[in-house]
């Protein structure tokens, strides 16, 4: 922890239950304290982006990797960001302060102050990283289909922008009907991903995932799956899938920063044979180990 950091908090008292320190635009202040301007474009319009990472025993998992893709989708809105060094220390400090080991970590940058209209600023941005505990999963886990669609020519496809009010929507949709997780279609009928996670099927020895194209996010965790997959043999598919694969699945995954690789148990009600299954259980132990051995794979 820097000497900056320990200074901020021996000057906000003792860390307790009811403070949480967070990282606002270059320092550490209680969360409280941060002020966002209602002319901020992310609160506005949702112009902004951000990622979610693990971080374990206070260091932060795969950062190379997302601050690509942060880089990736900040570019699709025109946005800056700092440089790597910068949110990297950011994010350990914010870990540090709130005394987490294994914690979920948001970064958020957002277009700033501008016109009460989709016009941008010529404000900086705003950046923000916030971190918490991170979430326990189950082993395995209820999926729901949603009757909406992703837009996979859409102008935010590819970006992980703030914009998630159709995941909210999604999300409730699926939890009022005893699910974990809403799984989204296409508009070609094709099975895409998650409201904060990619799926996989398992065909026999083959595992299956629905394609870039197909409108689903490049996934940090779908991604070093794929890589373990490559690594250990295993055969895989990015073809389109269509949504009816859910009802023939006996095998299936989600995968994200804070599930890492989580078996599902039910889709739609219809409970899976033996969840997670053999291929889930292995690709999660190899996961686990890539994170024991390789905190920036």
């Amino acid at each position: 922890m820097s000497t900056e950091v320990k200074a901020t908090l021996q000057g906000c008292g003792e860390q307790g239950a009811d403070k949480r320190f967070v990282w606002a635009n270059g320092s550490i202040v209680i969360d409280r304290d941060v002020v966002v301007s209602p002319f901020d474009h992310g609160l506005l319009t949702g112009d902004g982006v951000f990622e979610t990472l693990g971080a374990y025993d206070g260091r932060v998992f795969a950062m190379s990797r997302h601050y690509a893709r942060l880089l990736r989708s900040a570019g699709g809105l025109g946005l800056e960001v700092p440089a790597r060094e910068v949110l990297e220390s950011g994010c350990h400090e914010v870990v540090a302060s709130n005394n987490l080991s294994k914690a979920r970590v948001r970064i958020t940058i957002t277009g700033g102050e501008a016109p009460l209209g989709s016009e941008k600023g010529k404000a900086g941005p705003t950046v923000l990283i916030a971190a918490a505990e991170a979430p326990r999963w189950p082993r395995t886990g209820k999926v729901i289909s949603v009757p909406y669609t992703r837009n996979e020519k859409g102008a935010l496809v590819g970006m992980k922008s703030t914009s998630y009010g159709e995941n909210v929507i999604a999300l409730s949709y699926a939890k009022e009907r005893g699910g974990d997780e809403a799984i989204f279609g296409n508009t070609r009928g094709e099975l895409c991903e998650g409201t904060g996670s990619n799926i996989f099927l398992v065909n026999g020895r083959e595992v299956l995932t629905p394609p870039l194209d197909s409108g689903c996010l490049a996934g940090i965790t779908r991604e070093l799956v794929l890589d373990i997959c490559e690594r250990e043999g295993i055969d895989v598919s990015q073809g389109p899938i269509p949504m009816t694969a859910l009802d023939e699945a006996q095998e299936a995954f989600l995968t994200s920063s804070t599930r890492e690789v989580q078996g599902i148990g039910a889709i739609d009600g219809r409970e899976l044979r033996n969840p997670p299954g053999e291929i889930t259980e292995r690709l999660a132990g190899l996961f686990s180990k890539m994170i024991e051995n390789d905190i920036d794979p």
